[in-house]
């Protein structure tokens, strides 16, 4: 089975389309690592475009925030008037289906999905292998999917899993890599609000018969979805920041 692993789309339906585009032909089912509202323009379209694949979907910490369900008093004031925009756009409908989206999955035996962390499912960010390292031991499969950090990276549990595990820096559109015996977080990257530095979508592609992964980017239209953004006065950072991936 071939799987688009997707996460953090935040409401950038012109990322997420090209996404789909990109990806066309190589998969058959979605994982989606949550946080698909925030941020961004477009939160019913983007979910209701994922309502229309074959998928699974988890709660990231936007999607609660926009339902309520996390205190937003740590979020820096972009990310606030976003969530309180957000709020105010959504329908029934998409309200409904994020509040009852799930915080862990196991799929296929072997793939532990989470938004944040093993250890704390939707707010917890691994970015360093320092942070990676404990969480190590909160899920039992050779392999977790996260997202949160909006940053691709590969950490991987040294033979020992008393010394500190590895951070890969994952190369792009270069084909599958062979998933080994090493645990493994992955985190995919982001479609819709990219912070390593490479304004490009970010996604991958899981294949579990043959247990390779294929890191992919893709360029989208920035321009177009801040002209959106532009058009609801959305705070200049947001949409500043789309174009140079931070």
């Amino acid at each position: 089975m071939r799987y688009l692993i997707i996460s953090d789309v935040h409401s950038n339906l012109t990322a997420f389309e090209a996404v789909l585009n990109d990806a066309a032909g190589l998969y058959e089912k979605v994982w989606c690592l949550g946080d698909m509202v925030g941020y961004g323009p477009n939160p019913n379209e983007c979910v209701e475009l994922l309502l229309s694949l074959d998928h699974l979907c988890l709660a990231g910490n936007h999607d609660w925030a926009v339902l309520g369900k996390l205190d937003i008093d740590d979020f820096n004031p972009d990310a606030r008037f976003a969530t309180l925009w957000t709020r105010e756009q959504l329908t029934s409908n998409v309200k409904e289906y994020l509040d009852a989206l799930p915080t862990k999955l196991l799929e296929e035996e072997f793939y532990t999905l989470v938004h944040g962390s093993p250890r704390h499912h939707v707010w917890e960010y691994i970015l360093y292998p320092t942070i990676a390292q404990p969480n190590f031991e909160h899920f039992d499969t050779p392999y977790c999917f996260v997202g949160h950090t909006h940053s691709p990276v590969i950490f991987r549990q040294a033979d020992n899993p008393e010394d500190m595990c590895d951070a890969l820096v994952p190369v792009f559109n270069a084909g599958p890599i062979q998933f080994d015996e090493s645990r493994l977080i992955v985190n995919p990257g982001s479609v819709g609000q990219p912070r390593d530095g490479d304004a490009r979508a970010a996604y991958g592609v899981l294949d579990t018969e043959s247990c390779t992964f294929e890191y992919r980017r893709v360029a989208y239209k920035v321009g177009e979805i801040q002209e959106k953004m532009k058009g609801y006065n959305f705070p200049p950072r947001l949409w500043n920041r789309l174009a140079f991936g931070w």
